[in-house]
């Protein structure tokens, strides 16, 4: 996470006037106004399988991708396949890969329109998604503001268990169970979000539940408070947390908030193994939305009528040094 940002200091800005959402802050995808009532977003993810199935990782890779454009309130339309394979790879196991991603565009309502291909040392496959939205109806991670609710949309801990699941020690159910969290589009949460009229949200993927919402603090210049026992985990995480079995990714971003930042306090009374959970690095985790307190119970409504089976209040948007978050027990 550091490194990230300091890399995208470095960039120049961009002096275009139609540029809504650039390098210059932390954000889901870019997004670029066409005229007064349509702006473009986009956005491209790509990463090495997270599970044994092909078919399940392009699955999870797609809607994996479609996730940013969802997070900011946006309809994507079209994709392009983002593909990496290594020499010896059988053409049945890309072919398998390509199928699921296409599957889950489909679901999402997403034209595949082709893509790029290169031969690497490993497997990565991706999308590169195109949406749309109103300029005025975007969601991004800049307009928390205090006294709005956290929402979140899916449980946390697949990073912990893909994790476990490679190093051959995750049960079959236990990774069955991380598939259907990640292979769940964020499409129903993001609908919802714009019916509620929230202020704002972000998808929590590498950075983890801390690291995304640290990043939409300081974009908002507000602190927050989480209360641990609100925020949904899946238990299967609970055997492999405590035989640390942790992605390097998840410790990177405890090791980022805590000691470099110095960014979240936590109650006393929690462990290591929930500290570190909360900074699970997820892949195709759900939306973390900030909504105000007054429409709290329409966003949940919405939810509830697409289906989004969590949708957990998680804590609160207070004023505060920028970025800051302190983590409750209860």
């Amino acid at each position: 996470m550091a490194d990230l940002v300091q890399v995208l200091h470095r960039l120049p800005p961009t002096e275009d006037p139609n540029v809504i959402v650039g390098t210059q802050v932390p954000a889901d995808a870019g997004v670029y106004r066409l005229r007064d009532d349509l702006a473009l977003v986009q956005s491209v993810d790509v990463f090495t399988p997270v599970v044994d199935d092909p078919h399940d990782y392009g699955r999870i890779a797609a809607a994996n991708s479609l996730s940013d454009v969802y997070a900011m309130g946006a309809t994507p339309l079209t994709a392009l396949n983002v593909v990496s394979v290594p020499k010896a790879l059988s053409l049945d196991v890309v072919a398998d890969i390509l199928r699921g991603g296409s599957e889950v565009a489909a679901q999402g309502g997403v034209a595949i329109l082709g893509g790029h291909t290169v031969q690497g040392p490993e497997p990565l496959y991706g999308l590169a998604v195109t949406g749309v939205v109103h300029p005025e109806k975007l969601v991004d991670n800049r307009g928390a503001r205090p006294g709005d609710l956290l929402v979140l949309t899916k449980p946390l801990g697949t990073g912990i268990i893909t994790t476990a699941h490679k190093r051959g020690v995750a049960s079959e159910h236990a990774v069955q169970r991380a598939v259907e969290v990640m292979v769940e589009l964020n499409r129903a949460a993001s609908e919802a979000m714009v019916a509620a009229g929230v202020h704002a949200a972000t998808d929590i993927t590498g950075y983890g539940l801390l690291g995304h919402l640290h990043e939409m603090l300081v974009a908002s210049q507000v602190a927050a408070e989480v209360t641990f026992d609100a925020v949904p985990i899946l238990p299967e995480v609970w055997p492999y947390v405590a035989e640390e079995i942790v992605p390097g990714g998840s410790l990177n971003n405890y090791t980022y908030l805590t000691e470099s930042q110095r960014a979240v306090t936590w109650d006393p009374t929690l462990t290591w193994a929930q500290q570190i959970v909360l900074c699970d690095a997820q892949t195709s985790g759900g939306l973390l939305i900030a909504v105000p307190e007054s429409r709290l119970d329409l966003l949940l409504e919405e939810l509830a009528h697409r289906h989004v089976s969590t949708r957990a209040v998680i804590g609160r948007v207070v004023e505060g040094p920028a970025g800051h978050i302190r983590v409750k027990g209860r």
